[in-house]
């Protein structure tokens, strides 16, 4: 069988990149297609979310498509649930987030276009939720990594 060039090659980043139950895999970077599409399998746990701050993005969008499982965004303020078969849109400047409130994990595709992220803003995010061993993730090195990344952090709620 005939190796597949670099413009062929199917699943272009054997690396799964996790954290406390949180599995990423990329399936396509924006290096494999010059810029225009990122996409990646999410694995959250059941009674889970990403331990990131609600943030939004204004040079993309990401569209999630259930797989298994179902995973709650809020997507400015609106809660809304994706399960198998169900896609939602995050469109540029939104502000969200994930959580995983059901009993079973949740399993999504990641669409990023144009492909604005890639794994090695999931490989330094991970590395600051994993040396919090269990607690609260060090927020001013969260949002620093976000930033340089594109990704903007919300305010947090005002009391």
């Amino acid at each position: 069988m005939p190796a597949l060039d670099a413009h062929r090659r199917i699943n272009p980043a054997d690396e799964i990149i996790a954290t406390k139950g949180l599995t990423i895999r990329f399936l396509l970077t924006g290096e494999d297609s010059n810029g225009s599409i990122a996409s990646f399998e999410l694995m959250v746990p059941h009674a889970g979310g990403l331990p990131v701050p609600a943030h939004s993005h204004g040079h993309y969008e990401e569209s999630i498509y259930g797989l298994e499982g179902v995973l709650s965004l809020t997507i400015d303020g609106e809660v809304v649930t994706v399960g198998p078969g169900e896609l939602v849109c995050i469109p540029r400047g939104a502000i969200h987030r994930f959580d995983n409130k059901g009993t079973e994990d949740a399993r999504v595709l990641c669409v990023i276009t144009p492909a604005a992220i890639g794994p090695a803003y999931f490989r330094e995010a991970f590395a600051v939720i994993s040396d919090a061993a269990g607690g609260p993730p060090d927020r001013a090195r969260m949002m620093e990594i976000m930033r340089r990344h594109g990704l903007t952090p919300a305010a947090p709620p005002t009391l």
